[in-house]
């Protein structure tokens, strides 16, 4: 065993970066079955939509704005405007855009939303290297494999202690899509998932204000950058994510490597990403749903308010804690917090 300053480490640890890195370089091309591939094209339908039904939103206009000040080279689409930027800042734009609602894609074991990192910086590059929509669909399905399976291995711990996992795994997934699209070996999937490791983004206290919405964008845009970095030769530790002082044992102290390598290039975890019938976090979704069901079931009407207090077992809080009670941008406070009291609306459920 390794010792930090006062944290005991594992030394010999699986080389998981150089085994995700081989994974991404090598694996065939549309190499799974017909419901993976399908997942695919259901996870990027629904981020699409996300990212265009948000993209007039205060959170993108304030955010444009500020790239716009670095005057940009006209390189890539925007997602619902007339726009172009450069392919960093159209990675986290669309990033941003495609979390802004927070109705966008989830994996359940993790409560990852993996399209907003993966397929914004997959997207962006894409158009800009003229790369097939195959190749786009690939990048997609090898980033939100790796994304999603380190944050197997740390979740729940790591999200205990306040990171935001959709941007602290995110960077990860956004660098393998890149590496992929680049046509990179091994070597340098290596270095870009390495370089990527050093940019781990967002903290739960940001939730309900409009800074959640960019540890999705800054994930994607820190993903793309890493990829490019390694392809002009920029070097990482070939160890960086699991090592001693490497990203996942530096933050996470769970840390289960069979998580990464279990059924790898055989399982694939976008084959467990689900899409939100409502557009919050989806750990408000049981008391929406309660409401809706009590609406139907007493008829109650639009203005009716149900007294009692609602309870949610799970997780032990609704995903926001502090920062979404003191955040100034109310409708983006609203996506990530149980209110204290509901109003019936029919066959829906509106919060009051």
């Amino acid at each position: 065993m390794a010792h930090n300053t006062r944290v005991t480490a594992e030394e010999n640890a699986p080389p998981i970066t150089c085994i995700l890195a081989d994974f991404v370089a090598t694996h065939p091309s549309q190499g799974w079955d017909a419901g993976v591939e399908h997942e695919a094209h259901r996870t990027l339908l629904n981020w699409v939509g996300c990212a265009i039904g948000a993209s007039r939103h205060a959170t993108v206009e304030a955010a444009l704005a500020a790239v716009q000040e670095l005057a940009p080279s006209p390189q890539a689409t925007l997602l619902g405007r007339g726009e172009r930027v450069d392919i960093a800042s159209a990675a986290m734009l669309n990033g941003i855009t495609s979390h802004t609602f927070d109705f966008d894609d989830t994996h359940l074991r993790t409560i990852i939303h993996p399209a907003g990192p993966v397929a914004s910086a997959a997207l962006a590059l894409a158009e800009h290297t003229g790369a097939s929509g195959r190749q786009l669909v690939d990048a997609v399905v090898l980033g939100i494999d790796v994304a999603c399976r380190v944050g197997n291995a740390i979740y729940p711990d790591h999200y205990d202690r306040g990171w935001h996992i959709t941007g602290s795994t995110g960077m990860l997934g956004a660098a393998a899509a890149g590496a992929r699209l680049l046509g990179l070996d091994p070597q340098r999937t290596a270095m870009a998932l390495g370089i990527a490791a050093s940019q781990p983004i967002g903290v739960r206290e940001q939730f309900g204000s409009m800074t959640k919405a960019f540890h999705v964008g800054g994930a994607a845009r820190a993903g793309l950058m890493s990829a490019l970095m390694a392809r002009h030769g920029y070097t990482a530790s070939i160890r960086a994510l699991e090592a001693p002082r490497g990203l996942l044992q530096t933050y996470s102290a769970k840390c289960d490597w069979s998580e990464v390598t279990n059924k790898l290039g055989r399982r694939f975890e976008i084959s467990f990403n689900t899409y939100k019938p409502f557009a919050c976090g989806i750990v408000i979704h049981p008391s929406i749903d309660g409401c809706v069901q009590l609406a139907a079931l007493h008829g109650l009407a639009a203005d009716d308010r149900c007294g009692p207090r609602p309870q949610v077992p799970w997780p032990r809080r609704p995903g926001a804690g502090r920062g979404a009670r003191r955040a100034p941008d109310r409708p983006v406070r609203h996506a990530v917090r149980v209110p204290r009291r509901w109003r019936a609306h029919g066959a829906g459920a509106r919060l009051g």
